[in-house]
């Protein structure tokens, strides 16, 4: 056994019940949900935005994120065999047999936020970039998570590496290391993450709307656009790309992040929620009163 290499074989499934197993996938996919509803309790808590949008929130978050990711992988990186055939139309249901592209989660999430701000925002004092801000603190740690579940799985790695944290993914029938690019993500945005809860801590009152989402939107798919140069190809048709399907969708987030920069800077509108005061004023005394006092 080579000391300078890691020989990876873990199994996928914690546990199995008959034809029921649960998988370190999905317990990871599930803890990032719950970590970023415990985030944004704290989010409305220190903001004063009203609790009852929670439980929405969440079921939005949630069913948006499964969609999303399940139809950018079949659109993305499988439309020949999704979408030709009424047997693999009909595994485009079938989540739990894995494929999950996190651009087409993101751009479901988008649009989903931008639904949600519309139905629920401006009675509740918050707006479409109030909740981008908010969201894309707690993606990243989900990231993060979402790629550890990945190796776990052992999938979506990278090339041949000689480096001496290089993973022999022997559950693939891999004989050689190769780079893990799970961890490199993984890292990557828990880094990530951690600068935007500081900026969030300490700097709120200092920050604009829309920077938050552009800072996560260059940092998340620059390091994706620069990580993707060593992965091995997910699918057939990129093995002859110059840059790769994650590359080429990776692009529009970085630029459009940068957009979100500018505006940012050139609105300055306050990151903070602003929830006015409804409570009734306390009356001012009387000028007869004013005069018997004294």
């Amino acid at each position: 056994m080579d000391p300078l290499v890691v020989h990876w074989n873990m199994n996928p499934e914690i546990f199995r019940i008959g034809g029921f197993a649960v998988r370190w996938y999905g317990l990871l996919f599930v803890s990032g949900f719950i970590l970023g509803y415990w985030m944004f309790t704290k989010f409305f808590e220190r903001e004063k935005v009203n609790k009852d949008l929670l439980d929405p929130l969440l079921y939005t978050l949630l069913l948006g994120t499964l969609v999303g990711a399940r139809l950018g992988h079949c659109l993305f990186y499988g439309f020949d065999y999704y979408f030709t055939s009424w047997k693999g139309f009909l595994e485009i249901f079938k989540v739990w047999e894995g494929g999950l592209a996190s651009h087409g989660g993101t751009i479901m999430l988008i649009l989903c936020m931008w639904w949600f701000a519309g139905k629920y925002g401006k009675k509740n004092h918050i707006d479409f970039l109030w909740i981008l801000d908010h969201l894309c603190i707690a993606v990243a740690f989900a990231g993060a998570f979402i790629r550890l579940g990945n190796l776990c799985n052992s999938e979506i790695y990278g090339d041949v590496t000689n480096l001496p944290w290089g993973f022999i993914f022997e559950r693939r029938g891999e004989t050689e290391p190769k780079h893990p690019t799970q961890i490199y993500e993984a890292l990557s945005y828990l880094i990530l993450g951690l600068c935007l809860v500081w900026l969030y801590v300490k700097k709120l009152d200092k920050m604009y709307r829309g920077t938050f989402i552009g800072i996560f939107f260059i940092g998340c798919f620059g390091m994706r656009f620069l990580i993707e140069f060593i992965k091995e190809p997910q699918e057939a048709f990129e093995e002859n790309m110059v840059i790769n399907m994650g590359q080429t969708l990776s692009i529009p987030f970085i630029i459009l992040g940068i957009c979100l920069l500018v505006y940012a800077f050139s609105k300055k509108i306050p990151a903070r929620a602003v929830i006015p005061d409804n409570r009734p004023k306390k009356a001012e005394p009387t000028h007869y009163a004013k005069s018997l006092n004294g």
